[in-house]
């Protein structure tokens, strides 16, 4: 082997060899048999600890949003007349792997199948991951925590990884497999990895490209042995990606630019500013999360001055990257006032949602190197001695705030006893109601949702409240408009558009339906819709129409529905 191509593979192979994905040694060599029932028992643990954070009720926030989607690509007669369902496909990678359960049992089954994939995908990355700087088994639990708590605590757009299951977690997971590979200098399987996140979705894997070729710059160009850039890896890797960019380019497809301008606007402006809008960030936001960013410069420098530095250097390179996009994202909302459509086409493309991600991933690999390592290798409680015993009483407390962090919005979860799909907070009213106030409004959701599953045809299509977001994943039926379920394609967002306003107006603050008969009866004939379902917390206990539901001896605190005027 040529000294060039020495230095490029020094690092083990993927899934066999010293230090492997599956007969890895490290400090604590079990090798043969032992070491692939501790890989097992490693997977297991992450899958748990995920489970303890995630596992609530199905639907999560997003889960109703994807599934029904996933469900309808696979059985385009289920709610055939919802504008949502029947709007272009944007992830079609992630309904086709994730969305055949749907045709052999429920949604809440399928999500949990979707869930376990999903979680299994993201802790075999994070252990690769994490075996690339701690050799220790059960590190990446550590790693883990730490993660976890740095998201949900110091996110800076509202960015999450572990929960229910859509397009992003399996991406999310292949990135962690390619920052792996990064990690070891394997750049061809990297942009291999990286692909195919961006098959699954393709902004998480774009822009984890976009930061590796950053790191791979930093750390490479300049070397005289460096890493080759255009090999196999990479266009393997763009074959995979376009899987996912062909259905994204195609969203825009037959519109006017003035189109897709109105289109854009709305998605930024009016549908995802909290995630997309910096202007309308809390100042809390921009705090927590620069925090973070400084604290993972000093934890990064930390830890890579205890060995393997120069892999330390491409997953540090990989998050500052990130912090990069976000400060250009930054920059470009300084422009919503001057040039607001240039604005709008650009910050569609969630600048800040991978900062959110890699920069507590980072700090949580060094809280763990710090932590883990001394820990195994000496005896407490002095494992380092001056400095070192500092750096490692600091990377304990941050685990331990970390561990009960997690604990603690666990338990919370637990305790609220709903779907998150259906909690106050995710739907915006009452967000501060007590968990039995709550568990009884989603009783009497489920009840009027029974009722018309039960007693309407399946063809059939409803106007809905505002304060919703599980109608379909519920009762199986269309709607006219849904908060939640905003299409991705120019044409079908403009659609909505017009439908929220008419069924949502302003004048009535977009939270409720007028029930003026003469606009009941354009909305019934303009939409082909017989039922109007209310959330008589917002419209009131009686409305001058028809009522179909509750009736004795049926009852219903909540919701009621009403038959439209013809």
């Amino acid at each position: 082997m040529t000294r060039k191509a020495a230095a490029v593979s020094h690092e083990p192979g993927f899934l066999t060899g010293r230090g492997g994905f599956l007969t890895g040694r490290g400090f604590r060599n079990m090798g043969g048999r032992h070491a692939v029932w501790g890989l097992l028992a490693e997977l297991a643990l992450l899958v748990g600890l995920f489970f303890l954070y995630g596992g609530d009720p199905p639907p999560m926030v997003n889960e109703a949003h994807y599934l029904a989607q996933a469900k309808h690509f696979w059985d385009p007669s289920w709610c055939p007349d919802d504008q949502f369902l029947t709007s272009a496909k944007a992830h079609a990678a992630f309904y086709a792997l994730f969305g055949w359960p749907t045709r052999l049992v429920s949604l809440e089954t399928a999500a949990w199948v979707g869930r376990l994939a999903g979680w299994l995908t993201l802790a075999i990355g994070l252990r690769h991951l994490t075996r690339a700087f701690i050799p220790v088994r059960f590190a990446s639990l550590a790693v883990a925590t730490v993660w976890i708590a740095g998201i949900e605590y110091a996110n800076f757009a509202g960015e999450w990884v572990v929960g229910g299951i859509e397009g992003k977690v399996p991406a999310y997971g292949l990135t962690l497999v390619g920052m792996g590979e990064m990690a070891r200098r394997r750049w061809q399987n990297a942009w291999v990895a990286l692909g195919a996140a961006a098959a699954f979705h393709v902004l998480v894997g774009g822009w984890s490209v976009i930061a590796t070729l950053v790191a791979w710059g930093m750390t490479e160009a300049r070397r005289p042995n460096r890493a080759p850039l255009f090999r196999p890896g990479l266009l393997v890797g763009g074959g995979l990606a376009l899987v996912g960019l062909v259905p994204a380019v195609w969203l825009t497809a037959g519109v006017t630019a003035e189109e897709s301008a109105a289109a854009a606007r709305i998605y930024t402006y009016f549908r995802l500013p909290h995630h997309l809008l910096p202007s309308s960030f809390p100042t809390s936001w921009y705090v927590r999360h620069g925090v973070l960013v400084v604290a993972t410069g000093g934890l990064l420098w930390a830890a890579a001055r205890h060995g393997r530095r120069p892999a330390w250097r491409r997953v540090g390179w990989f998050a500052f990257a990130t912090v990069g996009l976000a400060i250009i994202g930054l920059g470009i909302g300084t422009l919503t006032t001057s040039h607001p459509d240039l604005a709008a086409r650009l910050l569609r493309y969630y600048w800040f949602r991978l900062t959110d991600v890699a920069v507590p991933l980072v700090a949580a690999l060094a809280v763990a190197r710090l932590f883990v390592v001394p820990l195994v290798l000496r005896s407490p409680p002095t494992p380092y001695r001056g400095t070192g015993s500092f750096r490692f009483l600091v990377s304990a407390a941050l685990l331990l705030v970390s561990a009960a962090a997690v604990g603690r919005s666990s338990f919370e979860r637990m305790r609220l006893g709903v779907p998150p799909a259906a909690s106050h907070r995710i739907l915006g009213w009452d967000a501060d109601a007590p968990p039995k106030r709550q568990q009884a409004t989603f009783r009497d959701w489920l009840a009027v949702c029974r009722f018309i599953h039960a007693t309407t045809p399946e063809d059939e299509t409803f106007l809905t409240p505002r304060h919703q977001q599980t109608f379909k994943w519920y009762a199986g039926r269309a709607e006219v408009v849904n908060w939640k379920d905003v299409p991705q394609d120019a044409a079908s967002l403009q659609d909505w558009t017009t439908r929220f306003r008419e069924v949502f107006p302003r004048r009535l603050g977009t939270v409720r339906v007028s029930i003026q008969y003469s606009t009941l009866r354009e909305l019934a004939e303009k939409y082909d819709v017989r039922y109007l379902l209310v959330d008589r917390r917002v419209n009131g206990p009686h409305l001058p129409l028809v009522r179909i539901y509750p009736r004795a001896p049926e009852r219903n605190d909540t919701y009621a529905i009403y038959e439209l005027p013809r």
